[in-house]
């Protein structure tokens, strides 16, 4: 081997090293013979460095897995005797291997075990066994062997790569692992098990690494060969003796969940569970300590949990087959259970606490089906709401300002809690209702001396609640009386009590959660919304020290003002005057930091929008108030272009670019406050947004910065024309002009959808304008397809394709308008290229998308000319060209008819044909 390229294999070798290696290990995979080399490597012990070993591996491993059938009978032949030497070896090595090559070698095992067993050597695991015997190495090797074996039957993910040969090999592997998993249970399986409980006989006291090793493998293979093999006396003794033992619990503990786990009988499945379940008990498994080793009790929760849902599985089957009998039986025995589910539930580590979700869950899906339930079944129902009310609380050391994994795994957990509460509800929603009400009202009298975590879950229940208890429209506080009382209370004591000025983060954020979540009760009682609008107004809201906190309050603000509507107007006024501070663009060069980043001033943008648009005052009044917002935007907008005009360093002009899009950003979301019923028109403002679009124009003229410019501008034309409907039209020709000047694919791209909503809904109004711009912006995009490009430049290719596709939308929303006029007027030779372009796209691009769309527009083109009245030579164009289009582009080899969007472009080819049947 070349000694020199084997040196890159080191992990510290420098990075040309590593090249030169990985070459040659690419070299080696192509070459006949050289995993010969490596066979022979490994079996003579030739190298002594690890790397150069897990190398040989990896050259026989790809060797097995692609080239196999190559081989000759001989050579096949040598492979196995390698493998088996070096299994030999191992057992008379000074030291044991590394654990990576261990496990390298196992997976080369299982692959020769699935390519050879069914053919060339049945005797796979009685010749492993007979070199092994009971030799600890050798044992390791074996059930390392197992463990690979076992993923390559079970846990196989095959990646491959169009979805037609995933589905083929997919199928082709589960066949082949269905049939290799039945033959090893015809010969070989016993023979295995017995060898297992050997393993844990021999090693069970001197040797707890291969212990777990063997119970691992045992509770891999219990999933898929037959149950009594395991499920017996004398194994399931064993394995009851190893859950005394500290270091053999955990993996004893996963052995017995995969063995309660498997599909059986449910009658069978009972009397497994229980016999388990008094073993453990007796054994003294079943009181559980809070000081007890937490890694255990998790994997011991996880049993629970699986004898539980075992439990309740058998349950559902017994019932639905009549079984009463039964039935009551398998209830009694998951009632038994209970206790130890609450004891598991309510323990302070969460991991313990999450795994026996699952069992408390179905638990409360049994009483849900119940006529009637017992007192200890309702005591249970209480129990487990006051666990999971202790869990939702937050510990000390949860980090608000700077939340990591820890505290993203806690809200997850709660996630888990949330569902348990909503199944709560569904069990006894008047149960739920009472208890929240308690804790809530207990917690909220003595909130100042309370601690944080306490109030905030008193008030994260109440919000809860409304999804626990669902109604329509957030309709909580009508109908069902007790209920509705019960919330209202609970609110008016939430906005009374003065609880949103607690000093932590989490309380304040609960509070407007809960206030905006409940905003039907301003409805009720109006007189509180003072209140609550000066909480968000001031220090507890949007300023607030915390910038998270104020972050997320310009959202809850926007959408509780939203909500409120018509209940807004008499504190209109003094709302927008005591935001005015909170809506000041900050420009680049004051240092001063705004207490709100842009994208939360987008909210309170749009509240001002929404308040002014929303009120009962005049359209006069309404104009002035508009003005007042928007002035101040205009006019640090015409300073701010005249800065940029002017920088020189590039940070300061990306910086005064993104000030200016800021600006335009703004007076868009303000325009998001108008509607059907409010049109700019009838608020009178239609004058401030024009106002707006002619201080904003110019900036497309402005060579510095033209992207991001560009894109914001283009963004609030795309408002305008929604809101200002024809009076934005006179803008639109220079506003073209600009955005058509030195433009790249990307450019263009965005620029086309724009043009394309002016040409759907002004249509024949835009007709001269588009034939003026036709060609021009034809010109554009021609320029910028035929720019060349680096061969692999996928990006620029990419922005071409979606470039072609913005051009045929272009095209078909023209025709689809009604407008063939804007292509016909371009000149016969113009209206020829525009149509190859179509066929072109049809035919030629690989890109199904364009292609449906350019059989869109050949089939309307035919319908709007293909008449005896049609342009002169367009018949000729019909059958010379979109006629063998559609012949053409189903032929080529790229179309192909497993993907979704294909089957879609053959579908509009098929409706083109039947166009031209029926106009010819």
């Amino acid at each position: 081997m070349d000694e020199q390229a084997l040196l890159g294999l080191n992990p510290n070798a420098d990075a040309d090293f590593r090249q030169r290696a990985l070459a040659y290990f690419e070299q080696l995979k192509i070459s006949q013979d050289a995993w010969q080399v490596c066979a022979e490597a490994l079996a003579q012990s030739i190298y002594s460095d690890d790397h150069i070993k897990f190398f040989c591996f990896q050259v026989l491993e790809h060797q097995i897995k692609f080239k196999y059938s190559e081989l000759t009978e001989v050579q096949q032949q040598l492979i196995r005797e390698t493998l088996i030497t070096w299994l030999q070896a191992q057992m008379l090595n000074p030291q044991p291997e590394k654990t990576f090559i261990r496990n390298k070698a196992a997976q080369v095992f299982a692959l020769l075990f699935v390519t050879e067993y069914l053919t060339k050597w049945p005797k796979f695991f009685f010749d492993i066994l007979s070199v092994v015997d009971l030799n600890p190495r050798g044992v390791d090797m074996y059930l390392r062997i197992l463990m690979a074996v076992d993923a390559e039957l079970v846990d196989r993910d095959v990646v491959h790569t169009s979805e037609a040969s995933y589905y083929f090999a997919l199928t082709f592997e589960a066949r082949r692992n269905t049939l290799l998993k039945d033959t090893m249970r015809e010969q070989c399986i016993p023979s295995l098990v017995e060898s297992w409980y050997q393993i844990l006989q021999n090693y069970q006291y001197n040797n707890s690494e291969l212990t777990c090793q063997c119970l691992e493998v045992v509770g891999a293979y219990v999933s898929w060969i037959d149950l009594g093999l395991i499920a017996n006396e004398r194994f399931i003794n064993m394995l009851l003796g190893h859950m005394s033992v500290e270091v053999l619990r955990e993996e004893a503990c996963d052995c017995l969940f995969e063995i309660v786990n498997k599909g059986m009988d449910p009658i069978d499945k009972t009397k497994l569970v229980e016999s388990l379940c008094q073993v453990l008990q007796s054994a003294g498994l079943f009181s559980i300590d809070q000081e007890d080793d937490v890694d255990f009790l998790a994997r011991f929760s996880k049993l629970v949990n699986g004898m539980g849902q075992a439990l309740i599985a058998s349950w559902t089957k017994l019932i639905k087959n009549g079984d009463m009998k039964s039935a009551q039986d398998t209830l009694q025995a998951i009632e038994a259970k209970v206790a130890l589910m609450l004891q598991l539930l309510i323990h302070e580590d969460d991991d313990i606490s999450s795994n026996i979700i699952g069992f408390c869950y179905d638990y409360l899906h049994i009483l849900k089906q119940l006529s009637a339930l017992s007192d200890q079944q309702k005591a249970n129902v209480e129990a487990i709401m006051l666990a999971v009310m202790k869990k939702l609380t937050y510990d000390e050391e949860y980090n608000f300002e700077n939340e990591g994994e820890d505290e993203a795994m806690f809200v997850e957990y709660r996630k888990q809690l949330k569902l348990l509460l909503d199944r709560l509800a569904q069990v006894s929603p008047e149960l739920l209702l009472a208890s929240v009400r308690r804790v809530f009202n207990t917690t909220l009298q003595n909130w100042q001396t309370t601690r944080f975590m306490e109030v905030e879950v008193a008030i994260r229940l109440l919000y809860m609640l409304a999804e626990a208890l669902p109604v329509s429209h957030g309709a909580h506080f009508s109908g069902d009386v007790t209920k509705a009382t019960a919330l209202q209370d609970m609110m008016r004591t939430l906005v009374t009590s003065g609880v949103s000025a607690y000093q932590h983060t989490s309380v304040t954020l609960e509070f407007f959660e809960t206030v905006v979540r409940y905003e039907k009760f301003f409805a009720v009682e109006p007189q509180h919304i003072p209140t609550v609008l000066m909480a968000f107004l001031d220090h507890r809201g949007l300023r607030h020290t915390s910038p998270k906190v104020r972050s997320r309050t310009a959202y809850l603000f926007s959408r509780f003002v939203k909500s409120l509507n018509k209940q807004m107007n008499p504190f209109i006024e003094d709302v927008l005057n005591r935001i005015q501070d909170l809506l000041e663009l900050s420009p680049p060069e004051n240092g001063y930091q705004a207490l709100l980043s842009s994208d939360d001033q987008l909210f309170i943008y749009e509240t001002a929008g929404v308040l002014i648009v929303n009120s009962e005052y005049s359209a006069e009044r309404k104009q002035v108030l508009m003005r007042n917002l928007l002035t101040p935007l205009m006019e640090k907008f015409k300073v701010l272009l005249e800065k940029l005009m002017m920088a020189q360093d590039e940070d300061r002009q990306m910086a005064l670019a993104d000030c200016l899009n800021h600006a335009v950003g703004f007076a868009s979301r303000t325009s998001k406050a108008f509607s059907n019923k409010q049109t700019v028109k009838q608020c009178g403002c239609s004058e401030v947004y024009l106002d707006c679009l002619q201080t904003f124009l110019p900036a497309l003229s402005c060579p510095l910065q033209k992207e991001v410019l560009r894109s914001g501008v283009r963004t609030f034309l795309h408002r305008m024309i929604i809101c200002l409907e024809e009076e934005v039209l006179p803008f639109i020709p220079s506003a073209s002009e600009h955005m058509l000047k030195d433009c790249e694919a990307k450019d263009l791209q965005e620029f086309i959808p724009l043009i394309n909503q002016i040409t759907a809904k002004f249509k024949t109004q835009v007709s001269p304008f588009l034939q003026q711009m036709f060609m021009p912006l034809l010109h554009a995009i021609f320029e910028v397809l035929l720019l060349p490009a680096e061969e692999n430049d996928q990006s620029a290719a990419l922005e071409k394709q979606m470039l072609r596709r913005s051009y045929f939308a272009f095209l078909q929303t023209v025709t689809g308008s009604g407008m063939s006029e804007v292509i016909a007027n371009q000149g016969a030779e113009n209206v020829e290229r525009v149509l190859f372009t179509v066929i072109q796209g049809a035919v030629d691009y690989p890109d199904p998308i364009a292609q449906k769309t350019c059989f869109i527009i050949l089939s309307k083109l035919v319908e709007l000319w293909g008449g005896k009245d049609g342009p002169v030579g367009f018949a000729d164009f019909v059958y010379k060209h979109i006629v063998p289009a559609c012949f053409l582009a189903p032929l080529k080899q790229t179309f192909d008819l497993a993907d979704a969007q294909t089957v879609l472009a053959l579908s509009e080819c098929a409706v083109t044909l039947k166009t031209i049947h029926l106009k010819r």
